[in-house]
């Protein structure tokens, strides 16, 4: 998914500008595609992520999040538009959509109390997309599904109505805005890093844990019990049924497969 930003709102964010780029890196064995499509790709070389991003916007507000975080990020080793050099993370994802999670619930209680930690810090000074966008966005990717028999007409329309719990008010916090359980590394039950920052913003806190326990489901417990407060799973589970429906199309379009096992087509139907 994709954050915008007015130019009004970029001119709230102070870029990183440094061009500390080294003309050889050190000999690997392999350079790994983490994933590529026409707006951005991410590539593994040795224990170094390259990030070339087509939308500098973007690369500002993720390093820009990431200073401001008070919870363990990729350590910046450069910066030279459009490339962004990030250092590796120890440990390992806390688990991939559509596959089971191998971490332990303390594992994920660790992730529940580091979102604590963001959403208790000072806000971001770039808000985040208002309740009329949202509302509005939700609305012509529910009738692009409908119109192109993506998915049944009865399973959005039901899907539809049960988002419409999350577009109430909120109180914004620091939130991360693409929280997935690949975003998240942990190591010996501990987070050692959360990485991709481009979508931080002022937010839903319940956006947030949502995103990371879509299609985990079994791990919400332990996820509130780690944040430590009370929360709306109602509004969570709406908000599972809002990032599935508006995802669709944009993961057909880069290439990916919303209707893999697990995926967001199981989640939806799942909410039935």
């Amino acid at each position: 998914m994709i954050v915008s930003v007015s130019a009004a709102q970029s001119h709230a964010i102070n870029p990183v500008t440094s061009v500390v780029f080294p003309a050889i890196m050190a000999d690997v064995e392999e350079v790994e595609v983490v994933i590529a499509h026409h707006e951005r790709a991410t590539l593994r070389v040795g224990d170094v992520f390259l990030k070339i991003d087509a939308d500098q916007t973007r690369t500002d507000i993720e390093v820009e999040a990431m200073a401001m975080a008070p919870i363990p990020t990729p350590e910046v080793l450069w910066r030279k538009p459009p490339v962004l050099a990030l250092a590796a993370l120890p440990g390992a994802a806390l688990g991939r959509l559509g596959e089971p999670s191998t971490a332990s619930p303390k594992a994920w209680a660790a992730a529940g109390a580091a979102v604590r930690m963001l959403h208790d810090a000072p806000l971001p000074p770039w808000p985040g997309r208002s309740l009329e966008e949202i509302a509005s966005e939700l609305d012509s990717e529910c009738e692009w599904l409908v119109t192109n028999d993506v998915l049944p007409a009865d399973l959005v329309a039901r899907n539809r109505r049960i988002a419409e719990a999350a577009l109430r008010p909120w109180t914004p916090v620091f939130t991360h805005g693409d929280l997935q359980i690949a975003h998240v590394f942990v190591d010996a039950d501990e987070i050692t890093g959360v990485i991709d920052w481009s979508e931080a913003s002022q937010g839903d806190a319940l956006y947030d844990l949502a995103i990371l326990t879509l299609g985990h489901e079994e791990h919400v417990g332990d996820v509130v019990a780690g944040y430590g407060t009370d929360v709306e799973l109602d509004v969570i589970r709406a908000w599972w049924s809002l990032r599935s429906l508006q995802a669709a199309r944009w993961l057909i379009e880069h290439g990916f497969d919303p209707s893999s096992p697990g995926c967001e087509f199981a989640v939806l139907r799942s909410q039935l």
